[in-house]
């Protein structure tokens, strides 16, 4: 399995969810939210793969890279963008 296939299934269970889920969303927190944990995760990744704490198969990227940390690695941080806040929602409207 290439990350590119990996991060497409994630994408796509992210944009599942995030569309059931649309009625829990307050926009503009989610908007500053998404720049500071992008812009983290960009300086981070780079930082751990150019030290060599983190190293990627060339074969199974897709190329397209922010410095030198793969496209691939920012789904993740998509993923808790759209999670964590909708399930803490949720959870605290039902205790």
């Amino acid at each position: 399995m290439t990350y590119l296939l990996l991060t497409v299934t994630v994408m796509a269970l992210v944009a599942i969810y995030a569309f059931l889920m649309r009625h829990w969303w307050v926009t503009r927190p989610l908007v500053g939210t998404a720049f500071v944990m992008l812009t983290l995760t960009a300086i981070f990744d780079n930082v751990i793969i150019e030290t060599g704490i983190v190293a990627y198969d060339q074969e199974k990227i897709s190329g397209i890279m922010i410095g030198v940390a793969p496209i691939e690695d920012f789904a993740y941080t998509v993923l808790a963008i759209v999670l964590v806040p909708s399930l803490f929602n949720f959870f605290r409207t039902k205790l």
